[in-house]
């Protein structure tokens, strides 16, 4: 493969990643709690290139092709969506850094996807049904036989949690060293990577009731990105498409000449 094609072969392969990251954060920009992800890559390094590709002509040897690879890498936004007011009691934002602490199947997951409700049992859940954790385990709601008609339900800034004005326990609110080191693992949950540094109990967030944290996603910025990306891959398409024409007359004009 030429060199010119290789380089813009892999200047579209870094624009189809993009375009694949803008397209799953406007397919969640309605998605509560959802955090949006950005793509960054490593521009090459063109003092490393070699002088001429080799010594039969243009054609790149495995060696040398490595030197024109960018590295990609995906990041989360981790910024603040704007609240909404519900008014529904079981609705919780955070304002400020920090996570809800949720109970999986797979170890304890991190969100700020706050529209909570009560399973059958009275414990506050997700929507998902994954229990809500408190500093002493799972958040039980003593209730009537409709576990959704409790007589109140109240949660100050601090997460403190009342029914009926008595306290029943405070939900775990934490945070992480940053930059954080957090997988997104789906339904606006991370988990903890492998490598990252445990919990602290967060101390710059408050709670508001009866709201919700949308999305961080701007469509509108999206959108304009996205655009953008589509004539950054079409370029490199055309340059692709020039590139193996001259290629093609020169080879054919070789081939009357001998």
């Amino acid at each position: 493969m030429s060199g010119e094609i290789y380089m813009a072969a892999v200047g579209a392969l870094v624009y189809e990643k993009r375009l694949q990251i803008i397209s799953n954060n406007l397919a969640n920009s309605n998605t509560v709690g959802y955090k949006q992800d950005h793509g960054q890559f490593q521009i090459s390094d063109l003092s490393a290139f070699p002088k001429e590709s080799n010594q039969n002509g243009d054609e790149l040897n495995a060696s040398q092709a490595d030197l024109f690879w960018n590295q990609f890498n995906v990041y989360t936004d981790h910024s603040n969506g704007s609240l909404k007011n519900t008014g529904n009691d079981l609705d919780l934002a955070l304002v400020g850094k920090g996570f809800f602490c949720v109970q999986t199947s797979d170890g304890t997951h991190y969100t700020r996807k706050g529209d909570f409700t009560l399973n059958a049992d009275g414990v506050l859940v997700t929507r998902s049904g994954w229990p809500v954790l408190g500093e002493g385990g799972e958040i039980s709601v003593d209730s009537t036989e409709n576990p959704n008609q409790h007589k109140k339900f109240s949660v100050d800034e601090e997460g403190n949690i009342s029914v009926d004005g008595n306290q029943i326990g405070s939900l775990r609110l934490v945070d992480f060293p940053q930059p954080y080191n957090l997988t997104k693992v789906g339904e606006a949950l991370f988990k903890l990577s492998d490598s990252g540094l445990g919990d602290t109990p967060a101390e710059d967030v408050r709670v508001s009731q009866g709201f919700i944290e949308l999305s961080n996603v701007d469509a509108v910025k999206m959108m304009t990105e996205m655009i953008e990306v589509l004539r950054g891959y079409e370029s490199y398409q055309k340059i692709i498409r020039s590139v193996d024409e001259v290629n093609s007359r020169a080879i054919n004009e070789i081939g009357k000449m001998t």
